[in-house]
């Protein structure tokens, strides 16, 4: 089992994927909680050079909610990332599979709650 769903959009500059990602984000619910410029954080800490990669923290409040009542310590797993990365010919989108990061908690409630978020990170991605 793959741990991300993922969607490479071609002929595209990073920050025009990240903006229609926060769309369609938005589309579906989810706010951006975090943010991360990796390519920029690995050059201040390390002098390193690498292609653009960002990492959304994104948020369904209403999903978020459920789920912390099903188990409080599932923020642990919380937000859900979703990154862009510069690639040959574009950016590949990539959403965490809330599925199968959640496989190690025993908790049926939790598992379809993560089968519903897994569904519209599926759809954010094809959105994009």
């Amino acid at each position: 089992m793959g741990y991300t769903i993922d969607r490479t959009i071609p002929n595209i500059t990073l920050r025009a994927a990240e903006e229609r990602v926060r769309a369609a984000l938005a589309e579906a619910g989810f706010g951006v909680l975090t943010e991360i410029d990796v390519q920029a954080t690995m050059k201040k800490k390390l002098g390193e050079e690498m292609r653009g990669y960002r990492i959304l923290g994104a948020c369904n409040p209403k999903m978020a909610h459920h789920a912390l009542g099903l188990e409080p310590r599932v923020g642990a797993m919380l937000p859900c990332n979703v990154i862009l990365r510069e690639v040959d010919g574009g950016v590949e989108v990539s959403a965490i599979d809330p599925v199968a990061s959640m496989q190690a908690i025993d908790n049926a409630g939790l598992t379809r709650v993560a089968g519903q978020v897994r569904d519209m990170l599926a759809d954010v991605v094809k959105n994009v």
